[in-house]
């Protein structure tokens, strides 16, 4: 089993999205350099920042909690729906080095039910909490033939995204423009899928009830899948702060490992080696039930590690940064290091895989005689 097989592809969704970010790239020029709203970077980052003054930034993300939302319908519980909402994010806009600060939202329904609108308002309001954010505006769109339920939920059906904003500093955006050779990769604990992955995920609906109690997981599979996407917002700040020296800050989403890539230096790769620890137990059973291969498994989810951060070798700044972490009870661990890869590969030495090109493949005695 492959995400493919169950809708969703990512190399249409690739090919789309070239053609709609080409027409999008004409309106760059409407706010030209030195004008307030000028765009300081190309498409293809986990944000984008435009000019407010000579000194300041303002990064802006949009993402929802995708099919994580049918979960929601098919367990009955809707108070972390909105922690999702805001983790997609505000930890998007960490990833150029910005604090968020504020949040709209856009709830689109089948049905209006205020009982549930007040449990999706709780986790928007516990995710803001723990993002030190504000959200003050949204809105709300009745759109009975648009909007459907998961099946049997007749009436249940709604998406949730949102739009958030923060700010930096013009000389402080952080896309890897610095990361070099050598340099120590970070790895931050999940708490699980997170909002990626899902429609995968949903596939073991078909062998085991949301309510099914499996003891792996010492949880329902329901409960499990809704386990909120972790935000990783006070710990980074708090690194950003410290003086460390952070070369990129990735948030691991769709692609897994593969999103350590997204930097302007296009001359590297990574080793992840064997600092890398087990993922946690969901992503077994992912596995297993669902007879998904492990580099398709490394390819669609973040396997253990929700986000990363590249530091710098020289000196103690992986040291520090770990002790951050620690700080704010956040486990994380050195997972590998930067090398010099022209083919921009990512290597996994613990599962013998080396991804590139967007997926995963076996590790082969060539790979590892020419370097990745």
């Amino acid at each position: 089993m492959d995400y493919s097989k169950v809708g969703v592809d990512t190399e249409q969704e690739e090919s789309g999205l070239r053609l709609l970010v080409r027409q999008l790239e004409q309106t760059l020029a409407h706010r030209p350099a030195g004008s307030v709203g000028h765009v300081r970077l190309p498409f293809g980052y986990f944000a984008n920042v435009i000019r407010l003054t000579d000194e300041t930034g303002l990064a802006i993300s949009t993402d929802g909690a995708g099919t994580k939302v049918l979960v929601a319908q098919m367990v009955g519980r809707y108070d972390t729906i909105g922690i999702d909402c805001i983790a997609m994010n505000v930890n998007d806009l960490l990833c150029v080095g910005a604090e968020p600060i504020t949040m709209v939202d856009y709830l689109a329904v089948e049905r209006l039910d205020p009982e549930v609108l007040v449990e999706i308002a709780k986790g928007l309001a516990e995710g803001a909490r723990q993002a030190r954010i504000t959200i003050p505006a949204g809105e709300i769109a009745q759109m009975r033939d648009v909007i459907k339920g998961a099946k049997g939920l007749r009436g249940a059906g709604f998406d949730l995204a949102g739009t958030a904003v923060g700010t930096v500093p013009l000389d402080r955006i952080i896309i890897g423009q610095h990361v070099l050779p050598d340099d120590v990769v970070i790895g931050v604990r999940s708490s699980g899928v997170h909002s990626n992955g899902i429609t995968l995920a949903r596939r073991l609906f078909k062998k085991y009830r949301p309510d099914t109690h499996m003891q792996e997981l010492g949880r329902t599979l329901g409960e499990e899948l809704l386990t909120p996407t972790r935000i990783y917002v006070q710990e980074i700040l708090d690194v950003l702060a410290s003086g460390i020296d952070v070369k990129a800050l990735i948030h691991i989403t769709s692609d897994g490992l593969l999103n350590c890539l997204r930097v302007e230096n296009q001359e590297i790769g990574y080793v992840i080696h064997s600092g890398l620890p087990e993922p946690q137990p969901i992503f077994r059973v992912l596995e297993r039930e669902g007879k998904v291969s492990r580099r398709e498994m490394y390819r669609v989810y973040n396997m253990g590690i929700g986000f990363c951060l590249v530091v710098s070798h020289r000196g103690d700044h992986a040291g520090r940064t770990l002790e951050i972490m620690k700080r704010h009870n956040a486990e994380a661990y050195e997972i590998g290091r930067v090398v010099t890869s022209p083919r921009q590969a990512v290597v996994i030495e613990r599962d013998g895989l080396i991804g590139e090109q967007g997926r995963f493949r076996p590790l082969t005695k060539r790979d590892r005689r020419t370097g990745s």
